[in-house]
């Protein structure tokens, strides 16, 4: 004996209990022909199973289908009722055998009414229409199997679909029972690793007054959403699409969960107006062939006492079948009995497309298949087919056992298996609402179905479709996507689909739409203006080609000239008496390491190599040591040659030429012992800077170490405080050509840059800390050839008639006398 328990009727009239009378029976209202075909299909499948001589053989099937009004409660009663088979049908029959296995039922919540009461009792229950992922729990429902997938597959089929159109900001409508709740907390959960957000959830159901219906309808006008998911059994959403309509609520794209997309009742011309185009997933669809003679044979007259053959023909023929000796009232026609279906047009007798039919096919020869195993203790086909096992000694826990092994291919192709779950493999078929001849049609347009790897795949012929708002793709989004260059910022007390776009700030890219946050660049490249990708920073050195670089050259080689003239005019009049005061030899020394001073600029301008970096400090260090020794010496002489003018003085003979030329070689020797310790400790060496721009890469000589630098810059000070100090203790002698007071005046200004230098050369950014160190070379070097060597040239070719030995030697005689 297999049970049954469908919602033949949908809905329960409430009645009121008095309590000073037996209460009436449950009355229920709103026969639903497609749920009535589900019960013929059970009834077929078990005829066809009797009639096989390969399954069962010698064994004949039995059933019993009740109904439940599609609620909870009576669903419960129904199945009570089946499992302890003491429900009297007809007088006489005072007991019934309980069932092996029950075929129950559409509802999420009836089942697991059902599943909860009746797992403990280890009694299988094949489910052909409840789809709540909650039922895949074998610690609560130990025995409930399904034929149709759980809705942990239908929400990421439905999740798929909606990244595949790109929907981001969407509605949702759930039935107030298991189904509803389940069903669209799972599709929220798969939707939120999409980054989906869902704007409202309005909660529904039949029995719902018509006020809470138009609260609804009042909540998706306000929202504005494109794009809204109908997870909803037919009968608890029809209300709310028939107010929709009467609202002329259009231009809204409508998902469908599996309950309603295919549902006859609402695929009327009427209801298209607002949810033409609507898309769901309904399970793979099948023709049973035999089953229309079937169908088209049922008949009142046949078999009066068959379970709601009579509502049927009511509602199939229009008019209330009355057999002899019933009392006829006058509420409805009655039939005459000549009445016939044979040539329906009805949608009660297309057998091509059924989709739950096929669920409760498959779960009746699923049941049979374990049923067979268990009595013949062998698979179905095999040769030897005799009882193992005898029927009166079926238990409810074996049939479950053997239910959780089946694994079959039936006539149509398809396997049929359970996972450790109690879960079919899972597989959907795409459908559109489509209006073709003024009919609804449900037009497969695409499938979803698990891959081999564990993965699921979407195919969709998306030029076939029909949408609601026309030929395009409905937009349904809070916040248009943001462009490349800028980065989403959430808006506060909104979903995290509403943001604003923001710039990015410099420094960072966002080379994608929609992105979340900003890329930052390597430090060697910086962002374009639309930040849309990094690109390599500048690298800046002081260059040739430049106007600093041009003007610094143009400086430093002119200085480099003069220094040359000076010298060619110190040569050629080194006989002079001016020339000969000012001893020849240290100012043609002075001269040429003036020369190479002024030459040294030319290796801070171009790009920094290791080689260039090394000689761009020691070249600068040396040849301003040597200047400096030269001066030195020329002070000293200076100093003696006045000390020697008084009588008994002999210190003009302990400093002549060798002791000048020791002072000056000793003194630069110092400096390069300085340098070479410096090149061999620290050199300097090429570094990029990044520090000083954003944009740019400052290329530089990094001085490797910065005691060595000031140590070379300390050392010149050195020399240049002593020349200074011994310059100005003589610069009140004989002034008629006194060098002391020019020599006093060039280094006051050559230590005043150094001075100045220093500072501006740690607060100088770049290339123009290589400019400020050009800058004080030239300019020291400028002041040392000017205040010493202009006044000598000045004489020698603007005054000739000054440049004798009187007058050089005139104030000096003058003291002496």
């Amino acid at each position: 004996m297999i049970g049954g328990i469908f919602p033949v009727f949908n809905k329960e009239i409430a009645s009121i209990s008095t309590f000073d009378q037996k209460p009436s029976g449950v009355k229920c209202a709103g026969f639903d022909l497609r749920v009535f075909r589900w019960t013929q299909v059970m009834a077929f499948a078990i005829e066809e199973i009797n009639e096989d001589t390969v399954l069962l053989p010698n064994i004949s099937l039995g059933y019993r289908i009740l109904d439940s009004c599609a609620s909870p409660t009576n669903t419960l009663r129904a199945a009570l009722s089946l499992a302890v088979g003491e429900e009297e049908t007809e007088p006489g029959v005072s007991c019934l055998p309980a069932i092996s296995a029950l075929i129950a039922e559409s509802g999420s919540s009836q089942s697991l009414a059902v599943a909860g009461t009746l797992g403990p009792f280890q009694l299988p229950i094949v489910s052909y229409f409840s789809t709540c992922a909650c039922l895949s729990d074998r610690s609560k429902y130990p025995t409930f199997f399904r034929t149709i997938p759980s809705d942990y597959f239908q929400a990421k089929a439905l999740a798929a679909l909606v990244k595949r159109f790109s929907w981001r900001w969407i509605g949702a409508i759930q039935s107030d029972n298991d189904y509803g709740r389940h069903g669209v907390l799972a599709f929220k959960q798969e939707v939120k690793k999409l980054g989906v957000c869902i704007a409202f959830v309005g909660t529904i159901l039949r029995t719902y007054p018509v006020e809470r219906i138009k609260a609804v309808v009042e909540m998706i006008k306000i929202s504005r959403i494109k794009v809204v998911l109908a997870f909803v059994p037919e009968g608890d959403f029809y209300p709310l699409m028939t107010e929709l309509v009467k609202q002329n609520i259009t231009g809204i794209q409508w998902i469908a969960s599996e309950a309603w997309i295919t549902a006859p009742r609402p695929s009327t011309p009427e209801i298209y107006q607002a949810f033409g185009g609507a898309l769901g997933f309904v399970v793979q669809k099948m023709a049973i062939p035999k089953l229309k003679p079937f169908l088209r044979g049922i008949n009142p007259y046949k078999d009066a006492s068959s379970a709601f053959v009579r509502e049927f023909w009511k509602s199939m023929v229009g008019c209330k079948v009355v057999l002899p000796g019933e009392h006829a009232d006058d509420s409805h026609a009655i039939c005459a009995g000549n009445e016939t279906i044979m040539n329906s047009r009805d949608v009660f007798f297309n057998v091509t497309q059924l989709r739950v039919s096929y669920n409760v096919y498959k779960a009746v020869y699923a049941v049979a298949q374990a049923l067979h195993q268990l009595i013949f203790c062998q698979a179905v086909g095999e040769k030897t087919a005799q009882p193992c096992l005898n029927l009166a000694d079926i238990q409810p826990k074996q049939v479950t056992d053997h239910l959780q092994r089946v694994s079959f291919k039936n006539q149509f192709g398809d396997d049929v298996f359970f996972d450790e779950n109690g879960d079919p493999p899972a597989s959907y078929d795409l459908i559109n609402w489509q209006l073709r001849d003024g009919q609804v049609q449900h037009v497969t347009l695409g499938h979803f179905a698990s891959t081999a790897n564990g993965n699921y795949e979407l195919s969709i012929r998306e030029r076939d479709i029909v949408w609601r708002t026309g030929n395009t793709v409905p937009i349904s989004v809070c916040s248009v996507e943001c462009p490349q260059g800028t980065r989403k910022a959430q808006i506060k007390g909104k979903p995290v689909c509403c943001f604003d776009c923001i710039p990015c700030p410099d420094g960072t890219i966002a080379n994608t739409t929609g992105a979340a946050d900003c890329i930052p660049c390597k430090k060697e490249f910086w962002s374009n203006e639309r930040r849309t990708e990094c690109i390599p920073k500048t690298i800046e050195f002081l260059t040739y080609y430049e106007p600093m670089g041009i003007a610094l050259t143009v400086v430093s080689l002119m200085g480099a000239s003069l220094s040359m003239a000076i010298m060619l005019i110190f040569i050629c009049y080194k006989n002079t008496p001016v020339i000969k005061a000012s001893n020849s030899e240290l100012s043609i020394f002075l001269l040429f390491s003036l020369f190479l001073c002024f030459l040294c600029p030319l290796t801070f301008i171009g790009k920094p190599t290791t080689w260039v970096c090394m000689l761009r400090h020691t070249a600068f260090g040396v040849t301003f040591a040597l200047c400096i020794s030269c001066i030195l010496g020329k002070t000293i002489v200076v100093v003696t040659a006045f000390k020697a003018s008084f009588p008994g003085s002999k210190v003009a003979g302990k400093f002549g030429p060798m002791q000048q030329r020791i002072i000056v070689c000793c003194c630069t020797l110092v400096q390069i012992l300085i340098c070479v310790l410096w090149l061999k400790i620290s050199p300097p060496f090429p570094a990029l800077v990044f520090k000083h721009s954003n944009r740019k890469i400052i290329l530089e000589c990094n001085t490797g170490s910065e005691a060595a630098f000031y140590a070379v810059l300390g050392y010149i000070g050195l020399l240049s405080t002593i020349c200074l100090i011994l310059a100005f203790l003589a610069r009140k002698l004989p002034d008629n050509f006194n060098e002391a007071k020019f020599i006093t005046f060039s280094m006051l200004i050559f230590c005043a840059v150094w001075i100045a230098f220093i500072p501006a050369y740690v607060s100088s950014p770049g290339k123009f800390t290589v400019a400020v160190e050009i800058f004080a070379i030239l300019s020291s070097a400028f002041s040392l050839l000017f205040s010493i060597f202009a006044p000598k040239c000045y004489i020698i070719l603007i005054k000739p008639e000054k440049n004798t030995k009187k007058h050089v030697m005139g104030k000096m005689l003058n003291v002496g006398q």
